[in-house]
């Protein structure tokens, strides 16, 4: 491919389908967090079920293609999240018709506060970048060994911001400290080792990757710039 400067630049179909899977991983999580389950008596939203797993993708991104194009990829996220939101709002104010009767249903489902709106993309920008600077460090630092320790420190530290800012932002005043540490607690404990479970995956999807494309990014000496 080539641009309007000659100069020629080449995405691969993985790299497009790694991000294709991020957003879509991202936007379903958002739709569904509204959904409060019970896990073992645990109360918590729908989407920890699916949230992980874009802490997965961001460590195959990060690991195999290096923190600048997993930043891209993450602010593409938040940019697409930003968009359906706005979306979300703007067909909840369309007036419906006469014969509509699941408005409220519709306003619950897709609508969401100001307050945990701004949480949710502070606590996800916030977390994902850090998770992958964290790993992009450490794979310089360990000389791209011990993979499964760089994944799972990168996520004990990307996982514990995200979930301690969201909760903090949705839920502070509205319950005692005590309800919301254990809030914050469980659902960093239940992200956390989702994650740990899923890496033996993480390293076949890792392996497979550079082996296809070739392609093994160590960051040395950049600049980690959040935008």
């Amino acid at each position: 491919m080539t641009n309007k400067k000659g100069t020629q630049f080449t995405v691969s179909a993985i790299f497009l389908t790694l991000t294709a899977v991020y957003v879509t991983c991202l936007l379903l999580s958002n739709l569904i967090a509204g959904k409060i389950c019970s896990f073992f008596g645990i109360s918590l939203p729908a989407a920890v079920i699916l949230f992980p797993v874009t802490y997965i993708l961001g460590d195959v991104l990060t690991e195999v293609y290096g923190y600048k194009k997993a930043k891209s990829v993450i602010w593409l996220g938040f940019g697409c999240s930003l968009f359906a939101v706005i979306i979300y709002m703007i067909t909840i104010a369309l007036p419906g018709a006469s014969f509509f009767e699941n408005q409220s249903a519709f306003a619950a489902v897709l609508g969401t506060t100001p307050r945990v709106a701004l949480a949710s993309f502070v606590g996800y920008l916030a977390g994902e970048l850090i998770n992958s600077m964290v790993l992009s460090r450490l794979k310089v630092m360990t000389k791209g060994k011990l993979l499964w320790v760089r994944t799972i420190a990168s996520t004990v530290i990307g996982e514990f911001i995200d979930s301690f800012i969201f909760i903090s932002i949705s839920f502070f005043g509205t319950m005692s400290n005590s309800a919301l540490f254990k809030m914050i607690l469980f659902q960093y404990l239940f992200k956390t080792v989702y994650e740990i479970v899923f890496t033996p995956v993480t390293y076949a999807v890792v392996r497979w990757i550079k082996n296809k494309e070739s392609v093994d990014t160590y960051d040395h000496g950049i600049k980690y710039t959040v935008i």
